[in-house]
């Protein structure tokens, strides 16, 4: 029979998984998203919620995720040089199974809600996105211990 991994017998333990992924951009849009002039808003504060609710809605996007009750979800944005911010997001749980999905699911939307929201600022003459990308998107660590 297939199906979702049966966890019914582990124990709960603590659980946590931290994940990055990088967006690469122009200077000029990047400078502008610390500066606040983006007109759909405050671009790090949106991608953060966007993060949660991510983190929150990873099963119903991944239908082989448990449902986990989640205990924290933290977001860090780190300007990496002039064109790359990197987005981490900390999850923690008691729980059966691990959030690392939840981790790895978080990070990418926040990085694409990013893209969404400066894409105006990106493109060039034909619509195209040559300066803009996502990558190195991964888990950083993971953690599991009795409780």
């Amino acid at each position: 029979m297939k199906g979702m991994v049966d966890i019914t017998e582990k124990e709960v333990v603590y659980r946590e998984a931290t994940a990055e992924g990088i967006i690469r951009m122009r200077k000029e849009t990047l400078d502008r998203i610390f500066r606040k002039e983006v007109e759909k808003g405050d671009v790090l504060e949106i991608s953060t919620a966007v993060a949660l609710q991510g983190a929150k809605s990873t099963p119903s996007l991944l239908p082989f995720c448990h449902p986990i009750r989640l205990t924290s979800v933290k977001v860090e944005y780190e300007r990496l040089d002039e064109h790359r911010l990197a987005v981490r997001v900390k999850v923690k749980a008691l729980e059966k199974t691990g959030v690392e999905m939840e981790a790895l699911t978080a990070a990418t939307l926040a990085l694409l809600n990013i893209w969404d929201m400066v894409k105006k600022y990106e493109k060039d003459e034909e619509g195209q996105y040559p300066e803009t990308w996502i990558e190195s998107v991964r888990v950083l660590r993971k953690v599991k211990e009795r409780a």
